[in-house]
């Protein structure tokens, strides 16, 4: 690859403009509202989360006390905030009810292990900006910056026995997901108004419309090139729809002894084939592996391996996946809209000049143009 002298030194990438302390006085007032009369809340800490991981709802770390029973409680607390539309978010829209309702279903009807949810003002109209408060849950979170591949941290350091039980009780997580019954009725508020005939033409309707209010008027040439493939390429079985995490990756994953404590971010929940979760976990990684390369680092290549993921799922439900090809050229189109995005979003705030090309943005290109070529997987 010529003279490289290391890895880039990423920075955090700036999320908003908003002061997370102006809420809270707003938050007092609306715990007010909610406790019992007499329940004094008060919000003593209130801060915003790291931004190591996470590139779309702002995350707001706060404590929240109040006179119970005659004594005082304090909870450590996550409000989990709309982005401002000022500061170029990655999603068009923000349906907080719509995430704070999947997590208490999810919580509910099995043992994925969710962050309890206290309160949602979906609509602002309490706080001045939608929101919903849950539980903050202590654990360790695989890092996006730096990349979990590029070495020097947790994850990295583990023995391959550690890694793997990380990786085979993440698949258990979404084993259990998918097993969830009924959800037409149970879940229907995850069936997505896009066209289409099945859930999964309705779900690349649905992405389809997120490019074009993503690229912001430019064009990516390669991105409708994906989902030009895409159309071309249909699978003949989609198979039956299940809940979809959506964002099935481990950065969105706190983890202790190497197990699930907490799954979080479910942005792009919907419902649609087991095989979104399969691909998207795999390809996640295989996004930050391709990164070590090109920066002539060692990387995690026994980790997350499609072939593996896919035998540790069927084993756990009986469902052999299928057409993962398919699944993992979606993700790759997906992570480069994301990534066109977030682009611009930099170009928003100063931290990027704007190219010639949003292609130059995506980070994921090579590996997008080789399965569009049919040479990725030789």
């Amino acid at each position: 690859m010529g003279e490289t002298a290391g890895p880039p030194q990423i920075t955090d990438i700036h999320r908003s403009s908003r002061d997370p302390r102006q809420l809270r006085s707003r938050l007092e007032a609306w715990f007010a509202e909610l406790l019992p009369e007499g329940s004094s809340p008060s919000v003593p800490e209130l801060d915003a989360a790291t931004s190591a991981n996470g590139m779309s709802s702002e995350t707001v770390l706060l404590t929240a006390s109040w006179t119970e029973d005659g004594t005082r409680r304090e909870e450590q607390l996550v409000a989990r905030v709309a982005p401002d539309p000022a500061d170029v978010p990655v999603f068009p829209e923000y349906d907080l009810q719509r995430q704070f309702d999947v997590i208490r279903l999810v919580g509910e009807l099995t043992s994925v292990p969710v962050p309890k949810v206290w309160w949602s003002d979906a609509s602002g109209k309490a706080t001045g900006v939608p929101l919903f408060v849950m539980e903050r849950v202590d654990g360790l979170v695989p890092p996006d910056v730096m990349p979990y591949t590029f070495g020097d941290n947790w994850l990295y350091d583990a023995t391959p026995e550690q890694r793997r039980t990380l990786q085979d009780s993440t698949v258990e997580v979404l084993a259990e997901l998918h097993g969830i019954d009924n959800v037409d009725d149970r879940f229907a508020f995850l069936g997505l108004d896009d066209p289409g005939d099945t859930a999964l033409r309705r779900r690349v309707n649905h992405t389809k419309a997120w490019y074009e209010y993503a690229r912001g008027g430019h064009r990516s040439a390669l991105v409708e090139r994906g989902l030009t493939w895409l159309d071309d390429h249909w699978p003949t079985q989609e198979g039956p729809a299940v809940v979809a995490w959506g964002d099935s990756r481990i950065g969105n994953v706190m983890y202790r002894g190497f197990r699930p404590c907490a799954v979080l971010d479910w942005e792009m929940a919907s419902l649609g084939p087991r095989e979104l979760d399969l691909a998207w976990l795999t390809y996640a990684h295989a996004v930050f592996e391709d990164l070590a390369h090109v920066f002539e680092l060692p990387g995690m290549p026994d980790f997350l391996r499609p072939d593996e993921v896919a035998s540790t799922y069927e084993s756990l439900t009986g469902y052999a996946p299928r057409d993962l090809d398919f699944y993992t050229v979606y993700a790759a189109v997906q992570w480069g809209i994301v990534f066109v995005r977030t682009g611009l979003r930099q170009v928003h705030f100063g931290e990027e000049q704007m190219p010639a090309s949003v292609d130059d943005f995506i980070r994921n290109a090579d590996s997008l143009e080789r399965m569009l070529a049919g040479t990725y997987w030789s």
